[in-house]
């Protein structure tokens, strides 16, 4: 079927989690756009900027213009943190990036079981070869949230028996939010853990993560639904939520509510998003398919924020 008969047939408000998953290489095919993946934003910073940075983080571009989540962290001291990772085939692009920082992963987080979050890492859980990771944190979900996506329950089920088999890391399951990691002079704070939410039943078990040193602070929704952000909210967290860098849920659509991000004070975006996400088009023009990207982009306008860094414009970006 061609592509546009393939994307239009897709109902308009009811964008299943397999077709958003499924359409991302033809969407890509569909409306390519040259990403520098080596590319860096020379953006200013004005805020806390005589202060010292006590880590460095780049928000990896998919190297596939498709959505999907990964964060790497160097500490002041030589630390490696990993958060997420992408879809399977970003594996050899993170084992690059790990290798040139020393190839030891101090501690990765993976914010819930969507494979284009721990696709790559579950490639590496199988098969470290040389790649060493100390810790590994996530947040199980139940067999009823796991069975809740039924196109993904196999897979997720498999990533837990990978982790259950790991013995050369120390793999620790977070029940409950407000842990605090501390590596050198970067703190890790856990707000959201996996919920019993059944509706968008993984995204709303995202582990919500706040991130600070003494420069900077960066909140990492995930892909976190109304629920959970709004559950969040309601939370004693909810004051953790004010950061300076707010990684928007979801790749920017469909993900927390506007009521969520009025709710909480930050300056500035972090957008793990395709060309195609980012302008609702997947080949019929800006702003005609049923991503929800544009609304949130217009959410951010009008709390005034001008400062955002998108992957499929900024390619890899790097924040110190």
């Amino acid at each position: 079927m061609p592509l546009t008969e393939t994307l239009s047939s897709m109902k308009e408000n009811s964008l299943s989690r397999r077709k958003f998953i499924g359409v991302a290489s033809l969407a890509a095919a569909a409306v390519a756009m040259p990403i520098d993946v080596f590319g860096n934003s020379d953006v200013k910073k004005q805020w806390n900027f005589k202060k010292k940075s006590g880590f460095t983080m780049w928000q990896n571009p998919s190297h596939r213009n498709t959505i999907g989540n990964s964060y790497v962290f160097l500490t002041n001291k030589g630390k490696v943190i990993v958060m997420d990772g992408g879809f399977k085939e970003e594996e050899p692009y993170l084992r690059g990036m790990i290798g040139a920082l020393g190839n030891e992963v101090e501690a990765w987080f993976l914010s819930h079981p969507h494979n284009d979050h721990m696709g790559a890492f579950n490639e590496i859980l199988k098969d470290p070869q040389d790649l060493k990771i100390k810790n590994i944190y996530y947040s199980k979900v139940s067999d009823k949230v796991r069975l809740a996506e039924k196109d993904w329950a196999a897979l997720c089920q498999e990533y837990y028996d990978n982790l259950d088999a790991c013995k050369y890391a120390n793999v620790v399951d977070i029940r409950e939010p407000g842990q605090v990691f501390d590596f050198d002079d970067m703190h890790l704070k856990i707000l959201s853990v996996a919920n019993e939410i059944t509706e968008n039943a993984y995204n709303n078990s995202s582990m919500i993560m706040r991130v600070w040193d003494k420069k900077k602070s960066i909140v990492f929704l995930g892909d976190a639904g109304v629920e959970c952000g709004n559950k969040v909210l309601a939370s004693k967290y909810k004051d953790d939520l004010d950061c300076e860098y707010m990684q928007m849920a979801h790749h920017g659509q469909n993900g927390c509510d506007k009521h969520f991000y009025d709710s909480v004070t930050f300056r500035a975006c972090l957008w793990s998003t395709p060309i195609w996400v980012w302008n609702n088009d997947v080949g019929k023009g800006y702003n005609t398919h049923v991503y929800k990207t544009i609304e949130t982009r217009n959410w951010v306008k009008e709390k005034g924020i001008t400062e955002n860094h998108v992957t499929c414009v900024d390619g890899l970006y790097k924040l110190d």
